[in-house]
């Protein structure tokens, strides 16, 4: 991430990938003002056993797309919420990357679905993660089943009075 600032924005994303067992790290990297370790963290990921990156960043939010024009891992980019723009700016920044540069991007705010995205890569070429998903996903399935039978039972007021 680009601030320490964005670590609470980001923590979903690192709640997820622990609840799947994967092993991962978390970094303060700013594009602006530590360019220099983040080109040196950018270069060595590959060689560092690194297989998807999560940057999250706010305002001019360039960190994800410096990451991707430096290393061919994939990169995932979370826009952070910012106070003027509320996280337009940030959204933008990253969503528009030139051509040959791509970055992935979720919703502002959205890093549970960066981890998810980022689980759902490692899943191609790791059986176990696979099946993780597939019972997460089973798992997200049944809730929401549930939840529709507890409507239908109570009734929108009843069930919004136990919401």
């Amino acid at each position: 991430m680009g601030s320490d600032s964005d670590l609470k924005t980001m923590k979903p994303a690192v709640d997820i990938i622990e609840e799947f067992g994967i092993e991962s790290e978390v970094s303060i990297l700013s594009a602006h003002r530590t360019p220099i370790e983040m080109i040196e963290y950018a270069k060595k990921a590959e060689s560092n056993n690194i297989k998807v990156i999560i940057a999250g960043a706010g305002g001019a939010a360039h960190l994800p797309g410096m990451i991707a024009s430096i290393s061919t891992i994939p990169v995932i980019g979370v826009p952070v919420e910012s106070k003027t723009l509320k996280g337009i700016d940030s959204l933008l920044s990253i969503v528009q990357m030139p051509a040959g540069v791509p970055v992935a991007t979720v919703a502002i705010n959205g890093s549970k679905n960066a981890g998810l995205l980022a689980i759902q890569i490692l899943s191609l070429n790791n059986t176990l993660i696979n099946k993780k998903l597939k019972t997460y996903k089973e798992t997200l399935h049944s809730k929401v089943i549930k939840k529709n039978k507890n409507l239908n039972n109570l009734g929108a007021e009843k069930y919004l009075e136990n919401y």
